[in-house]
């Protein structure tokens, strides 16, 4: 369709040095809503795999006990910053709020705070490569690495890379090395995988946990203890999502309406929510 590539032709007349937050933004909200939030989701579960950081997990109960309470919370400080840019207001309070979650921690090597943020790099780019309905662009991709660059420095963690190819260097690296077995990687996989569930196309739903299982890399199954599935799950998996980037590209206008439109609404907060009271007590 003619206006297909409208949002792609805005995007390449920006700076992504200067405008990477509306970038960003527009990636999530107008070009590639599913594939995004699904993509994060997959970040922040493989940043939880790492073994500091799930036995951490396991130890406060948060993600065990209240997983969709956790989900929630960690999904709506992401997307204020997102939605409102870093200097606005509800940002500035979602930075605070994320700082003071993680103050007991500060002792965590600095590596395992930048990890998070590498996973939020790479592995939405990742996935858009191989199942978005169009590659991201260049802006896009720089504008992604900008993005979290910048949260990186809101949260004080020092390190990051000075180049999307670096970043992607630097996880792989990390995550080779530091992304090994754990019981409580496997705990918290199992904790989190209800989130993922609801992420699948509709047709696929029946199949569940073996999708969810064919989304993972050998490395994250290794970690997490779960076991590959059969490849007829892989195969129909990588067809579905084929099959939904090409109908998205060919069938698909724009959208005229953009994700959180309304606002962030999630069920554990049905009437909304104060982020200064978002995450554990």
């Amino acid at each position: 369709m003619r206006d297909r590539y409208a949002n792609l032709a805005a995007i390449r007349a920006l700076d992504p040095a200067r405008d990477y937050e509306q970038i960003f933004r527009t990636m999530l909200r107008f070009e590639f809503p599913w594939d995004m939030r699904l993509a994060l989701n997959l970040a922040f579960n493989r940043s939880f795999s790492i073994p500091r950081v799930a036995e951490t997990l396991v130890g406060t109960g948060e993600l065990l006990e209240r997983p969709r309470k956790r989900a929630d919370d960690t999904g709506i400080l992401m997307y204020e910053m997102v939605l409102n840019g870093f200097a606005h207001p509800r940002a500035r309070a979602a930075i605070r709020r994320i700082n003071q979650i993680h103050r007991p921690y500060r002792d965590f090597p600095a590596d395992d705070y930048l990890y998070v943020v590498a996973c939020g790099v790479v592995l939405p780019l990742r996935w858009l490569d191989r199942y978005g309905w169009r590659r991201p662009c260049c802006h896009e991709r720089e504008a992604t690495y900008r993005f979290f660059g910048e949260l990186a420095h809101h949260m004080n963690i020092p390190g990051m890379p000075g180049s999307l190819p670096e970043t992607e260097a630097w996880f792989e690296a990390y995550d080779r090395t530091h992304l090994l077995p754990s019981a409580a990687a496997t705990v918290i996989e199992r904790s989190t995988r209800e989130r993922m569930l609801k992420r699948l196309p509709r047709p696929l739903a029946p199949l569940g946990n073996s999708l969810v299982s064919a989304m993972y890399d050998d490395r994250q199954r290794m970690a997490t203890g779960v076991p590959a599935p059969a490849w007829p799950v892989r195969a129909a998996l990588h067809a579905t999502l084929k099959t939904r980037s090409r109908v998205i590209r060919h069938l698909h206008r724009p959208r005229p309406v953009g994700l959180f439109e309304d606002g962030i609404q999630t069920k554990t907060y049905p009437d909304g929510y104060d982020i200064a009271e978002l995450g554990p007590e």
